[in-house]
């Protein structure tokens, strides 16, 4: 016998498996759905031990004919083949490589049905390749390797103009943004993302105020704009840039909506959302705070003063636990919470037990505020596991750090009382179930019921929109929803238009900020206008492209023991030296590759 020791070649397979991780990764959008499958296909073939034969010959047989439609040779008969040979692969083979790859199969035929066909009637695929991942990954599609090109060259002012024209809140989005525009970075497929967000915050600091374009004259309309948020705030400033006059109404007494009264201070200080907001108003906008549509002025009464309205009213009700207690004293929602704290009236939690139930970013926003706000001991509950949570990961970690409990597979039942008020809560233990939309569905455990000693109980269980009194305006709704086309018309009322929260429910901020962008263009083409907006800023050109390894610089944040006392900025900016070396590792694809292609870059809109 001889000790098992791993082989040069294993070493190589193991890591071209990785390379080829971190290539799924890197996918582009818009690849053919139908070459995607016939490659893994052929890769599960390359899988398999060849001992049953559904997986050494059906696969085998699957991908010959797969690659008869890529070649323009099938029809329809071939399709009822796959169909079949699939069926046959996932009913017999023996292992998950055999039948999880005829499942995928099978899947697809039904989520790009039209792919298979227009292969086969038209010889090609119906997905239209997006050449810059980073830019078709940003909503906003905003032009990231653009102002990377020009942080290198150190024209920050100019950075952020190019983010202005499609994002209004660079600032913002440089301390908060979930940064999808990073999960397809194709510098994965050689080390890691980019930091893209870090470099979009770095730009905003060394460029220090950029005034905003000048605006288009005044074509003669009006809008509203209903809701001081991230949506409301981007229409109206792409509106008054394309020369309309624009009025903002906004319920609280500041502008912000959820960034100022749901994100804490320690993530998004004030001082950086103003700059922002301040930089918006300065093109004209017209606001009118402490405004409850349905109060003192009904939505009737707007319609009939301005040319055209925009809802972006936001998502500010919570969802109810509806377990027993739970309108006791001691139990309230992280958005009243988080609100509180927003208005400059933070509740005072010192000595107290607080448990928050959730697993969201809004969750680890109130589980972290509450330990801010002196609290003995923070637990968040959640009833999946902690890698089904759908927070950051990186605020997950920054919680824990600070000294906060995460406790999942826990399902609340009911508040603990003594008379009214709250003292505990008690929850289920669960199992993980089923998988159900990419997560397991918890079922409870054959394990008796936990209590939890709280002083306070906060609920972060979702939010939902209050469109009651639209609805008795006329305007459609579904499960509290605003109803509207594709392009934010409501149905009905010429004129009216929706976006934000209130039109596909609670999401991030750039996703918000890309309604609000898409809203304002719309509105533009509704009264026959095409006014562009652009930025001015011509594009340096791309520099030798570094193929080395290298690796990514992470945002530095204070010691979790300094910043878990305090509500300041608990992230640092990059130094003049990381943000040099990010830069550099930028692959250009807006230059090198199908992105150099008219049309590649996108310099108005």
């Amino acid at each position: 016998m001889i000790v098992n020791q791993q082989t040069a070649a294993q070493k190589k397979v193991d890591e071209l498996y990785a390379t080829l991780g971190r290539r799924r990764g890197a996918s582009p959008f818009g690849s053919c759905p139908v070459n995607l499958t016939a490659s893994f296909v052929q890769l599960c073939l390359a899988q398999s031990c060849g001992k049953c034969v559904p997986c050494r010959v059906g696969l085998d047989r699957l991908h010959a004919l797969l690659e008869k439609i890529l070649d323009g040779r099938a029809t329809t008969d071939d399709l009822r083949a796959i169909r079949r040979s699939a069926a046959a692969i996932y009913d017999s083979a023996d292992c998950a490589i055999g039948f999880e790859a005829a499942r995928l199969v099978l899947d697809g035929l039904e989520a790009f049905r039209d792919d298979y066909l227009s292969h086969i009637e038209n010889g090609v695929c119906t997905a239209a390749f997006d050449a810059v991942p980073c830019v078709a990954g940003c909503p906003a599609n905003v032009d990231v390797p653009g102002y990377i090109a020009l942080i290198r060259e150190e024209r920050y002012a100019d950075a952020v103009r190019l983010i202005r024209k499609d994002n209004p809140f660079p600032g913002v989005c440089g301390l908060i943004c979930e940064h999808p525009c990073e999960k397809h970075c194709r510098r994965q497929i050689v080390d890691d993302s980019i930091n893209i967000r870090g470099l979009k915050r770095y730009a905003v600091e060394r460029a220090g105020i950029v005034p905003t374009p000048p605006c288009a004259p005044f074509n003669g309309k009006t809008v509203a704009v209903i809701g001081g948020g991230p949506a409301g705030l981007t229409a109206a400033y792409y509106l008054q840039l394309k020369g309309y006059h624009v009025t903002v109404f906004e319920k609280h007494k500041r502008l912000g909506g959820m960034l100022r009264y749901g994100i804490p201070s320690y993530r998004l200080p004030d001082d950086d959302l103003d700059r922002d907001i301040d930089a918006i108003l300065s093109t004209g906008i017209q606001v009118k705070l402490g405004v409850d549509i349905g109060g003192e002025i009904t939505f009737d009464q707007i319609r009939s003063e301005y040319d055209s309205v925009y809802i972006a009213i936001g998502a500010q009700i919570v969802n109810r636990m509806n377990i027993p207690g739970q309108d006791s004293e001691g139990v309230l929602s992280a958005v009243e919470l988080l609100g509180a704290v927003g208005a400059g009236k933070a509740p005072d939690f010192t000595g107290k037990h607080v448990v928050v139930v959730g697993g969201g970013n809004v969750a680890m926003d109130a589980t972290r505020t509450a330990k801010r706000l002196g609290a003995a001991s923070v637990t968040c509950v959640y009833r999946r596991r902690i890698e089904d949570m759908t927070a950051a990961r990186e605020e997950i970690d920054g919680a824990i750090a600070e000294g906060c409990e995460i406790m999942p597979m826990l399902s609340p039942v009911r508040i603990e009382t003594e008379g009214d008020r709250a003292v505990g809560i008690a929850v289920q233990p669960q199992l993980s179930g089923p998988i159900e939309n990419g997560r397991p569905k918890p079922i409870n455990a054959d394990q008796p019921e936990i209590v939890l000693p709280a002083d306070v109980v906060v609920t972060a269980i979702g939010q939902a929109i209050d469109s009651a009194h639209f609805e008795s305006s006329g305007v459609g709704t579904e499960r509290r929803r605003i109803k509207a086309d594709p392009s934010g018309a409501v149905p009905g009322m010429p004129g009216v238009f929706t976006g934000g929260d209130c039109f596909f429910g609670p999401s991030t901020v750039v996703r918000a900020i890309d309604s609000g962008k898409v809203v304002a263009g719309n509105i533009d083409h509704y009264f026959g206008f095409h006014t562009p907006i652009t930025s001015g800023v011509d594009i340096p050109p791309a520099q030798t492209i570094g193929k080395p390894a290298w690796g990514r610089v992470n945002m530095r944040e204070r010691t979790a023991g300094d910043r878990k006392e305090d509500f300041n900025l608990m992230e640092a900016c990059l130094t003049d030296e990381e943000a040099a070396q990010e830069c550099s590792r930028c692959l250009r694809c807006d230059h090198y590759g199908y992105g150099a292609f008219r049309g590649g870059r996108k310099d108005r809109w």
